[in-house]
Order: structure tokens, then C-alpha cells, then sequence
């Protein structure tokens, strides 16, 4: 249990940096600075939420809860 909440938050940081940066790539110096950020901010907030449920059903799964 411990190994795999290891590796869900080792790919959680890399999947959350990309997609920032990606957001950065896509946006940086169309809009202004304040309204990047928040975009990444609401978009990070979104992967995160996804990747967090994909985490919490591949556990459900594997203790046979489900």
C-alpha cells in the first residue's frame, strides 16, 4: 500500500508539473501574467482531481472493496 501511494504521488507531481508547464507554453504571452496563472491554477486543480479519483479507485480495486 505504501509502495503504491509512493509511486501515485511520484506520478501525480510529474502529470501536475507537465500539464502547468503545458498550460505555460500554450498561453504565455497571449494573456497577461495574473490571468495565466490562474488559468494553470484552475486547470492543475482539475488534473489533480482526476488523478486523485483514478488513485482512490485503483486502491478500491485492489483491496476488493469494489
Amino acid at each position: 500500500m505504501i509502495v503504491e501511494i509512493l509511486i501515485f504521488l511520484i506520478a501525480g507531481v510529474g502529470a501536475l508539473f507537465i500539464t502547468g508547464f503545458s498550460v505555460h507554453m500554450l498561453t504565455g504571452g497571449l494573456i497577461s501574467q495574473e490571468l495565466e496563472n490562474q488559468v494553470i491554477f484552475i486547470v492543475c486543480s482539475i488534473v489533480f482531481c482526476i488523478i486523485a479519483y483514478m488513485a482512490w479507485d485503483v486502491i478500491q480495486r485492489r483491496t476488493g472493496k469494489k
